[in-house]
């Protein structure tokens, strides 16, 4: 049995594949999927549904699906296809929380109106990880230049499943770039919303480990403590500091992941009060500790 062939991949598998599908394309997994779904769509729209709630994947959205809740994706109604990328993986511990403001219903996540300018290199990280997928154990290879085309219904391509270490690591930089580059490009003000909270959304994003309080971004944004606290969370459904915590969690995880400071320095590093008070915040977002998050990295 190819990957392709899989409606319901293994949860240890890493697979990534490009689609350019018809009219009457449709996958339903009454049970879900053991691991992640990514899809990216490029043109046409497919609709998808998760868990009972539904949305329309235009051109420029990324849609991530949580596993094990029932799931149902087709191409939309009145669309003479539906071309997109698409990859299933398990997420690293970070990522749950970058995905988060953008959550639909629990495990079902829509990255709306990514900016056009961000899609050629998203599309060359995709290419890189289908190309990464299918190498051996050793040194990588050149990635063939991504603007030479793409698989498509003419041009068909299997998917690639990841299965060497080095593999399943590279694929997983690259899905980690597109999550990124996404996530950012919107959460910062990209989409439409209120110009003053993309403002303040930028300024945590800048500095997480800054004094930010309400009073400090309110002044910053030229309104007062109340109207801009009540501003945000109707903007963004959450309270500004429930926004610095999430900003100061995410830096955290990324300097333990890439640097060799201890708790401490990075509880410091990262704008918390002390070793104790950042455990706490970072075992809320993300189920362990700070020790035990770089222990499974290592």
């Amino acid at each position: 049995m190819t990957a392709e062939d899989m409606s319901v991949p293994a949860a240890e598998l890493m697979i990534v594949g490009h689609h350019d599908k018809p009219p009457g394309y449709a996958i339903r997994r009454s049970t879900g999927s053991p691991s992640w779904l990514l899809i990216w769509t490029q043109a046409g729209a497919g609709t998808v549904e998760q868990s009972g709630t539904a949305c329309l994947a235009h051109p420029g959205d990324l849609v991530v699906l949580g596993s094990r809740a029932p799931q149902h994706y087709r191409v939309a109604p009145e669309q003479t296809r539906w071309r997109f990328w698409w990859a299933h993986f398990q997420p690293r511990p970070s990522w749950p929380a970058w995905l988060a403001p953008h959550t639909l219903v629990p495990g079902f996540h829509l990255v709306a109106g990514v900016p056009a300018a961000l899609h050629p290199r998203i599309r060359s990280a995709f290419h890189r990880a289908h190309h990464d997928a299918r190498l051996p154990a050793g040194h990588p290879e050149p990635v063939p230049d991504a603007e030479q085309g793409e698989p498509g219904l003419r041009n068909a391509v299997a998917p690639a499943v990841a299965t060497a270490a080095p593999a399943r690591e590279l694929v997983l930089g690259a899905l980690e770039e597109i999550l990124v580059l996404a996530t950012s490009s919107v959460s910062l003000g990209e989409a439409p919303g209120d110009p003053r909270v993309a403002r303040a959304l930028a300024l945590i994003a800048a500095e997480p480990g800054a004094r930010h309080t309400v009073a400090s971004l309110a002044k910053a944004v030229a309104l007062s403590p109340s109207r801009f606290a009540h501003l945000f969370a109707a903007e963004t459904r959450r309270t500004p500091m429930r926004a610095v915590r999430e900003a100061r969690v995410r830096h955290a995880a990324r300097l333990l992941e890439v640097t060799d400071l201890d708790i401490a320095q990075v509880a410091a590093a990262s704008g918390f009060v002390s070793p104790f008070h950042f455990s706490r915040a970072f075992r809320q977002e993300f189920g362990l500790s700070p020790r035990n998050y770089r222990g499974g990295l290592r």
